[in-house]
């Protein structure tokens, strides 16, 4: 049955049938997409699905390795390729797309090969939660699953809710770091997110926040800042694990001299977790992480979490499959454990 869709940014796209086959491009449009376990309608992908020779520790990829072998469409981060895309067997329903201003312009695509292309706001957990909301109910409208959009918002805002009511009326409140966040590439231990969810959700004392403000996302600290911050704990963010190992965050922390000043280093407080962005940002390890920063710093409101089985708790709803130990194993054991030794 024909429907009119209202996108992300207000455009009315209609739909003449419920969508067989689809495609997903942009960072994260994949991601979602499979939250509704709907990647049987995938006919093809854009070039950073295919890629073999890289550590690829986004959990949606792993628990679809079938993606590596599809036809591809265009390149990643929405540089969509129209004559690649006239050309699919089956062809497209419906194109999803996501970061409209980059690459490809979202009219001219639709125009040129006559699909039509549903604009989706990715957003975040944090400030721009009602933006990732709104574009999984319009994913779910388009695919004819607006009960599963309601099943993947009431669930994150069940485990956020959850977060906040064990970790209320903590008076000592641990001062923590996270770095080596990736941000459109690997980045290096200065690099962090002043708004890190799992800190936000855990009501923890983010060193970060404090110096640059709530509204800005990612940014580069001066390791002068970090000295004088000296948290108590912090965080790696894995996906460094990705560079030369004589250049990844772990071999920063463990020579260079400015960062041994630090107590968390001093006391081996420093503990790696899940990678925040890959591909845009990786929800469902987002909130893997925040258990397993209220376990470690606040282990007497977490006595029933297991950190691990609650990560593949979550991989299981959202994605289908438990992924963490595939994960491990490409992040070297490092997930949720203590990354520097004394």
């Amino acid at each position: 049955m024909a429907r009119t869709i209202t996108d992300s940014i207000g455009r009315h796209i209609r739909i003449q049938k419920t969508p067989a086959h689809v495609i997903c491009s942009g960072a994260g449009a994949l991601r979602l997409l499979t939250y509704f376990q709907s990647q049987d309608r995938i006919v093809a992908v854009d070039s950073i699905e295919t890629r073999m020779n890289f550590v690829d520790a986004r959990p949606y990829a792993l628990a679809n390795p079938q993606f590596k072998r599809y036809p591809i469409f265009g390149e990643y981060r929405g540089n969509d390729n129209p004559e690649r895309i006239v050309c699919l067997n089956p062809q497209p329903d419906v194109i999803f797309k996501t970061f409209a201003d980059m690459g490809y312009n979202p009219e001219e695509l639709q125009h040129k090969t006559q699909i039509p292309v549903v604009v989706l706001n990715y957003g975040d957990l944090s400030h721009y939660r009602s933006g990732l909301y709104q574009s999984i109910h319009v994913m779910g409208d388009v695919l004819n699953k607006a009960e599963r959009a309601i099943e993947i918002t009431s669930f994150f805002d069940q485990l956020i809710a959850d977060l906040k009511k064990r970790t209320t009326d903590i008076k000592d409140r641990q001062s923590c770091y996270i770095g080596g966040v990736a941000y459109k590439g690997i980045q290096n231990f200065q690099s962090t997110e002043p708004v890190y969810p799992p800190f936000a959700f855990t009501q923890t004392h983010n060193v970060a926040f404090d110096e640059i403000g709530k509204h800005l996302s990612h940014s580069y600290i001066a390791k002068e800042k970090l000295i004088e911050w000296n948290p108590e704990y912090i965080f790696v963010d894995l996906a460094s694990l990705t560079a030369d190992s004589e250049t990844n965050v772990l071999y920063e922390l463990k020579n260079d001299p400015v960062y041994q000043h630090l107590n968390a280093v001093k006391q081996r407080n420093v503990y790696g977790v899940l990678p925040y962005n890959g591909y845009a940002q990786n929800f469902g390890s987002t909130l893997a992480n925040a258990y397993f920063v209220g376990k470690l710093l606040y282990p007497n409101r977490f006595v029933d979490i297991d950190p691990s089985q609650k990560a593949d708790e979550i991989y299981s709803f959202l994605i289908g499959k438990p992924v963490l130990q595939k994960m491990n194993e490409k992040l070297h054991g490092l997930v949720f454990q203590k990354v520097i030794k004394g």
